[in-house]
This record gives structure tokens, C-alpha cells and sequence, in this order.
């Protein structure tokens, strides 16, 4: 799957489990997004690890 496909899915799963709107994900940084997942999960949820960010980067390329 290509960052596209990814951000359009997660884009579409933010207005479902938020009530976003297309321009409200665009305009969230991964932080703000990472809280409210981490908030729906609990507590013992783990934030987003350096090794982990840079697997998806891998995984995900821009170009």
C-alpha cells in the first residue's frame, strides 16, 4: 500500500472514530492524532517509537 492509499484510509478512520473532517486530519500533526489514538486505546498505550517511525517511514516512502 502507498502513503496515498495509507493517508486516505486513515484519513476516512479519523472522521469515523473524531468526527474530522478531511481538512481537520490534513491540518493535525501526528502528535494530535497519535493522543486521541493513544486516548481510545487507555493509558497503557505506547506512543509512536523512533524505530517504529522509521520502519513506516521504509514502508511509506513520499516519492
Amino acid at each position: 500500500m502507498r502513503f496515498a492509499e495509507a493517508a486516505l484510509r486513515l484519513s476516512g478512520a479519523a472522521g469515523v472514530a473524531f468526527g474530522w473532517t478531511p481538512g481537520t486530519f490534513w491540518n493535525a500533526t501526528p502528535a494530535e492524532l497519535g493522543a486521541l489514538v493513544r486516548a481510545l486505546a487507555g493509558e497503557d498505550a505506547a506512543p509512536l517509537g523512533d524505530g517504529e517511525l522509521a520502519r513506516l517511514k521504509e514502508l511509506f516512502p513520499d516519492g
